[in-house]
């Protein structure tokens, strides 16, 4: 619950393209879940992996999804990991989704930090990731 907090005062705080709406999966309407879906943006429960790493614990609480209001830009909160960052868009243009990436990542970094490690790198809940 802590991290979804965190997250969603952090995103709402982002601006321009970024900007956007942060929609806790608990307490979520049944409209707002459904377009979610419609969208293909709404993940769901953890599979038997994350279960036997108790990834899943007290499900929905403390996860969230992040959009900006183009949908090209999401977060996904405390579903596999802490946070996964995505960029898209339809065509071509590699190089808009990569800015767009990149500039998320820093804005979101300067406000909180990513947990690094020297010798492990950045850490994350899930391995495979």
């Amino acid at each position: 619950k802590e991290m979804e907090e965190k997250v969603s005062t952090t995103l709402s705080g982002l601006e321009g393209e970024l900007k956007g709406t942060f929609y806790p999966l608990t307490g979520m309407s049944k409209e707002t879940q459904q377009q979610l879906i419609d969208d293909h943006f709404l993940f769901k429960e953890g599979d038997r992996f994350l279960q036997a790493a108790n990834a899943c614990r007290f499900w929905p609480t403390g996860r969230g999804i992040y959009h900006n209001d183009q949908k090209s830009f999401l977060v996904w909160c405390n579903e596999e990991d802490h946070l996964r960052i995505i960029s898209m868009q339809m065509g071509g243009d590699l190089l808009q989704v990569y800015k767009r990436l990149v500039t998320a990542v820093n804005d979101i970094e300067k406000r909180i930090p990513f947990s690094h490690n020297e010798r492990l790198g950045f850490l994350t809940f899930c391995p495979t990731n």
